[in-house]
């Protein structure tokens, strides 16, 4: 279940201008398990989607490869941080996470792309609970209503990180549809046909600066020596906004797959 930390560098950054994902998405979930004994948020980073399921269930085991990541993590009396060594066994990681079907739910809130995916399904299957037990990955793009001007200087910015993307971004691009997904569907998506949602959030643009300052590629060509947003790339940035003091509602497009282990 290795992750590649991908956000090590920029962990405070990250953490602090991700969006929080709505809390009728846990409740849904938390409908679709039998039971509500435990949970595990699996690439939890600082655990916001941890804390939410929280209020559902009466553990949460929230697991990251990333140390910067967990130091930021959102205390919580039902939520234990769990740091996973990428050189952890399947059977050590199945043992860390209860045993063999333990789990009730399992989430993965954007970070299933940067996963060994194989590898991590394989522990998915033995922990989650039989019958009962639902996992749920997503992911979110794009920012549905931006100007055709915005739109075009975000598409030259997504060319430029090419270079700097790590292996598994390209799901995210593709929003789920090519995302291996083992799991029988429990109506929130299938393998090939992930359910459509949205967040609508109220951003400033220094916030949206800062998620882009944060991304995996452009942090990664900061780490190696190339700025992809120079002072230039940020005032275009900012006149498309709308000004620096603007404060836009947007809307995410995100992508849902939830599934139980199949018969």
């Amino acid at each position: 279940m290795a992750m590649q930390g991908p956000y090590d560098q920029v962990a405070k950054g990250y953490v602090a201008t991700r969006p929080q994902y709505p809390d009728e998405w846990f409740s849904k979930l938390s409908t679709l398990t039998s039971r509500h004994a435990l949970a595990w948020d699996a690439g939890t980073g600082n655990g916001q989607a941890a804390i939410a399921i929280a209020e559902h269930y009466e553990r949460v085991f929230a697991t990251d490869t990333s140390e910067p990541m967990l130091k930021q993590g959102i205390p919580h009396p039902r939520v234990q941080y769990l740091y996973t060594l990428s050189s952890l066994s399947e059977d050590e990681t199945v043992a860390m996470l209860g045993g063999e079907n333990s789990v009730d739910l399992i989430t993965v809130a954007t970070a299933v792309h940067w996963f060994d995916i194989p590898k991590f399904y394989s522990i998915a299957k033995r922990v989650l609970r039989k019958p009962g037990g639902v996992i749920a990955v997503w992911t979110y793009t794009g920012m549905i209503g931006a100007t055709p001007e915005f739109e075009r200087i975000l598409r030259r910015l997504r060319e430029a990180c090419k270079p700097y993307w790590k292996p598994g971004i390209q799901y995210v691009f593709e929003e789920y549809q090519n995302l291996p997904f083992p799991f029988e569907s429990v109506g929130l998506g299938c393998e090939g046909q992930p359910a459509h949602l949205e967040m609508s959030r109220e951003i400033s643009f220094e916030t949206f600066l800062s998620r882009l300052r944060t991304s995996s590629a452009v942090s990664t060509a900061k780490q190696n020596g190339v700025d992809l947003l120079t002072d230039d790339v940020v005032k275009e940035f900012e006149t498309a906004w709308g000004g620096s003091d603007s404060v836009r509602t947007v809307k995410l497009k995100v992508f849902m797959l939830a599934g139980t282990v199949k018969a």
